[in-house]
């Protein structure tokens, strides 16, 4: 745990990231401008900076963010194979993100100057689930886990039998 989260912050994300999802891929984002993805994601997503690499002729070469709990790299585009959405016109890849209350992120994320795609809802799959796109045109998927569903139960739920 590091020095930023507090017990209780611990707990509650103990109990609301399933375990096979507490050590996944670290994603690493490009933006246009990260100074302002880093405040955004402050503001927005509660994200807590971790690191951050400025890069000498301006902007940020390097940051970690986490979002609760999970690590996030991100930086600004550069030299070589890196882009940012914005230059694609959208991306292909979305962000999950366990938090302990989605419909409390989302109405902040929102107020910040996200875009809503699909509000809270509870889902077959037993998490209650949002989707927003962040200014800069990254996909978020955020999650609150409710309940563990067996894979005889998902398919049940799915084919509604």
């Amino acid at each position: 745990m590091s020095t930023h989260e507090t017990d209780e912050q611990a707990v509650r994300t103990a109990h609301t990231v399933p375990d096979r999802y507490r050590t996944a891929v670290v994603a690493h984002i490009m933006v246009a401008d990260a100074p302002a993805a880093l405040s955004f994601y402050r503001r927005a997503f509660d994200a807590v900076e971790d690191f951050r690499l400025d890069h000498p002729e301006g902007g940020v070469m390097h940051a970690e963010i986490r979002i609760a709990g999970a690590t996030l790299m991100l930086g600004d585009v550069s030299e070589g194979p890196f882009t940012a959405p914005s230059a694609l016109g959208g991306t292909s890849a979305a962000l999950h993100v366990f938090v302990p209350d989605v419909d409390a992120l989302v109405r902040t994320a929102v107020a910040e100057g996200a875009e809503l795609l699909q509000p809270p809802a509870d889902q077959f799959h037993g998490d209650r689930t949002a989707i927003l796109r962040d200014p800069f045109g990254h996909l978020w998927v955020f999650l609150t886990h409710l309940e563990d569903v067996s894979r005889d139960e998902l398919e049940r739920r799915l084919t509604g039998a």
